[in-house]
């Protein structure tokens, strides 16, 4: 007799695992992609990214950087001490606030950014209020460590409008942070600074954390910068702003960003980066501090280009009149539009892919609220999205 019982239930291994990971779904356009490789031709402006390869002056850095022999580890969780510098001369400039060396952290990813600021926060039990239409990866994400993801949908009446009241109103005892993307993925809705202002006021008030992705904050058509809270935000603050390389340096397969922090914290977050990514190689931080001392004319060149694809798309859709289009968003890389008549744009990106061969992303996957819409990448070459919009506007009619 071995001490066990002789008959034991049978049990798979997914039953042993947390039940976070056994509810987690990826959220993809899986379906679409298979059919758009047996139907070939397809011009795929589905995804988050644009089409332009890092720009040499980035990549010779990263070179210059292995050829040096920077392949060990970086010993200062929080970056190396030449990024770190640019970061603060960077944030500094940018946002008119001193931001210090110790108020950063380099992150491999953006994503990594936004998980730290969550495993930081989020308990078992507690919420994240957060707005959409929004990237899914940030509901999985709350999901993923343990907290209640909560929505509050932007109102949609021929454009997208943050309700303050209802936002606020969705918190309670539990809630730990109000997340928000601004310039928002996908609807290029972007707070105000009045706005900023609110969510600041309140957060010192209630003691919530502001999570604030400003990912796409270069990628604003009105200025240098989108409305940020790092312009407003003291040192003490409870507001975490996640960033990255990804979208405005054309580095998205580099996966290096950042997460900006109360100074504070910079002890406990070097900690957290040891044990849960032990931090970022050092030629990808070279790369990407070239990219914050000398990519100024980059940041122009891809903010001119995303503005390009959207003017060019909403004067071939807007001769439509089933198209949906809100006013142009005042930054990011996408049209987000809908039909007339069409609750549910499955079937429409179904057609459009079958009919056009262009390739978009249902509204489903952003929130129940932008179910209707799919979303266009217009940071794309100009002869690319032209040809796409043809096929879309010849297939529509």
């Amino acid at each position: 007799m071995n001490g066990f019982p002789a008959h034991r239930e049978t049990r798979s291994a997914l039953s042993g695992i947390r039940a976070q990971i056994q509810d987690l779904r990826t959220e993809n356009i899986a379906k679409l992609a298979v059919r758009a490789r047996a139907l070939g031709g397809v011009i795929p402006l589905w995804y988050g990214e644009g089409d332009m390869v890092t720009p040499a002056f980035i990549r010779d850095a990263a070179k210059a950087a292995l050829d040096a022999g920077q392949t060990f580890y970086v010993p200062n969780m929080h970056g190396t001490e030449g990024l770190n510098a640019a970061l603060s001369d960077y944030q500094t400039r940018l946002h008119g606030r001193p931001i210090t060396v110790d108020r950063t952290t380099v992150t491999p990813s953006g994503m990594q950014a936004l998980f730290l600021a969550l495993e930081m926060l989020v308990d078992v039990g507690t919420n994240v209020v957060y707005v959409e239409p929004q990237w899914p990866n940030i509901h999985n994400a709350i999901h993923l460590v343990g907290g209640e993801p909560r929505p509050v949908s932007l109102t949609f009446d021929g454009d997208w409008k943050l309700d303050l009241d209802a936002l606020f109103a969705r918190c309670d005892a539990r809630t730990r942070a109000i997340f928000l993307s601004t310039p928002c993925n996908p609807t290029g809705w972007t707070a105000s600074a009045e706005e900023m202002r609110a969510l600041l006021e309140f957060s010192r008030e209630r003691g919530i954390w502001i999570i604030s992705d400003e990912v796409y904050g270069r990628l604003y058509f009105e200025g240098e910068v989108a409305p940020s809270m790092l312009q407003i935000a003291d040192d003490e603050d409870r507001v975490l702003s996640v960033n990255s390389f990804s979208k405005a340096w054309a580095m998205t397969g580099w996966r290096i960003g950042w997460l900006t922090h109360p100074a504070g914290l910079a002890d406990h977050i070097g900690a957290m980066t040891q044990y849960i990514n032990s931090g970022t190689a050092a030629f990808v931080q070279a790369g990407a501090e070239a990219a914050l001392r000398h990519g100024e004319g980059l940041v122009a060149e891809i903010r001119g280009r995303s503005k390009r694809g959207l003017d060019l798309t909403y004067e071939a859709l807007g001769s439509l009149n089933r198209v949906v289009l809100p006013p142009k968003p005042k930054g990011g890389m996408y049209a987000f539009f809908s039909l007339e008549g069409e609750p549910d744009s499955n079937a429409a990106c179904a057609r459009i892919l079958e009919d056009a061969r262009v390739g978009l992303a249902p509204g489903h996957l952003f929130g129940e609220v932008s179910r209707p819409f799919m979303r266009m990448c217009v940071m794309r070459d100009e002869k690319e999205i032209s040809q796409a919009l043809e096929r879309m506007v010849a297939a529509l009619r």
